[in-house]
């Protein structure tokens, strides 16, 4: 037997370094030829690396958020045959020696200095929350009446039932151990102190998203231009079409309708869809239109490209959005569908709120920001009617738009969507 060290591979794209985001094995795992072994982040995409060859997992080159730059050592395994271990230079930061102490607490013990102790050993408000906050506990009638009446969130009781079930031993336990009394109408515990603090190691594409803020926000004057749109006849029109197109074009949301505006307003108003490389002063002026979509998956923001917006009508900038959202949310999307954006949308759908100020997606220069539609009373005609308005929240680099240019932008997005058959004219 030998060792055989598995070093970071060059993955393109003039990538030197990537960050380490989870480990799929740990000290003493068997692996096989093309087994996952680690996922690792780049400035656009999560990439999933492949083991080379079988063999038994002898320590890891680092641990979740560290930055590793290519060619360093990845992994150390152990081989039939004589291996590479002659190439060895560096000594990994988990070892087979620590092995012994991780093994119990499964792979995630790889990456951390010693398994936790028994939820039931450590005062409940001493520590985190059983579950996440939109995880709903699972529990008995029985169970979450006694809970209410000791006056018990559940959500911070752990479970010792199956599949993680509340059991009235847990309701015991939890109250025991915060020093109350668990009969009926007792001190309720919803109003002990709390004393728990949640150190959250911010890796992978969180920390990605936290650096290009910060970057843009550093280097970009930003400056924020909103404006009210009455999409009252934007919202009949799409309402029309759905009903005579959804089952064969696909059912429209108001985003492709805005999309398509901003692809037609570009025309006149070029600056926009433009990258600005500040270290040269030299501004790119686009003539396709590479449209990003910021996209929230759980794991953070994302913002797929729809490459040549300015090809598409509503129902394909529809169906591509819909398709690039979905690649994000599960992880499917290609570092290609990642970059090249010239111009983003933002939308929080009917979270949009009434104002936003979005930041710019470093190196463009705009990036339109669309709120929610409420209804409002407005004067139309001298007479107070119900209208459906929206606001448009963008904002721009105000090294190379001004704020006039800004104002005419956006103000011939809001012709082309108060007036809808306009989209459709060339």
């Amino acid at each position: 037997m030998g060792q055989h060290v598995i070093r970071m591979p060059d993955i393109g794209e003039g990538i030197a370094e990537v960050e380490l985001v989870e480990w799929r094995v740990a000290v003493g795992d068997v692996v096989t030829e093309d087994q996952v072994l680690v996922d690792v982040m780049t400035d656009k995409a999560t990439v999933e690396i492949p083991s080379p060859l079988a063999g038994t997992v002898l320590a890891l080159g680092g641990k979740a958020g560290d930055v590793l730059a290519v060619q360093a050592e990845l992994i150390r395994l152990e081989v039939a045959g004589e291996g590479n271990a002659k190439a060895v230079a560096a000594a990994p930061l988990v070892t087979a020696a620590a092995h012994v102490a991780q093994k119990s607490a499964g792979p995630a013990a790889a990456q951390t200095p010693a398994p936790k102790k028994a939820a039931s050993s450590i005062p409940p408000t001493a520590v985190a929350p059983a579950r996440a906050p939109d995880e709903k506990p699972i529990a008995s009638p029985a169970v979450r009446r006694r809970a209410w009446d000791l006056g018990i969130e559940l959500r911070f009781v752990h479970g010792s039932g199956p599949a993680g079930r509340v059991m009235h031993e847990d309701l015991d336990t939890y109250a025991a151990t915060c020093g109350q009394p668990t009969g009926q109408n007792s001190g309720r515990t919803r109003y002990a102190e709390r004393h728990s603090e949640d150190e959250i190691a911010i890796v992978g594409l969180r920390r990605k998203i936290a650096l290009k803020m910060q970057e843009a926000k550093r280097r970009i004057p930003h400056f924020s231009y909103v404006e009210e749109i009455d999409v009252t006849e934007l919202e009949a029109l799409r309402a029309r079409l759905n009903v005579k197109f959804a089952v064969e074009r696909g059912k429209l949301t108001l985003l492709p309708f805005i999309a398509r505006a901003v692809v037609l307003s570009v025309r006149d108003f070029p600056q926009m869809n433009a990258h600005y490389d500040d270290d040269n002063s030299v501004v790119t002026r686009f003539g396709a239109v590479h449209l990003g979509v910021a996209a929230q998956t759980a794991a953070g923001l994302m913002v797929p490209v729809l490459q040549h917006a300015e090809t598409k009508d509503v129902w394909g900038l529809a169906a591509e959005i819909a398709r690039l959202a979905e690649a994000a949310r599960t992880h499917q999307a290609t570092r290609d569908e990642l970059m090249g954006s010239t111009i983003t949308l933002s939308s929080l759908g009917a979270l949009g709120g009434i104002v936003t100020t979005p930041v710019i997606n470093l190196p463009e220069v705009a990036i339109i920001g669309v709120n929610r539609v409420v209804e409002r009373p407005v004067m139309v005609k001298g007479a107070v009617v119900a209208r459906l308005m929206m606001n448009l929240s963008s904002s721009f680099d105000h090294r190379v738009v001004d704020g006039m240019d800004a104002a005419q932008f956006i103000q011939a997005v809001r012709g082309l969507l108060e007036s809808p058959a306009l989209l459709w004219l060339e």
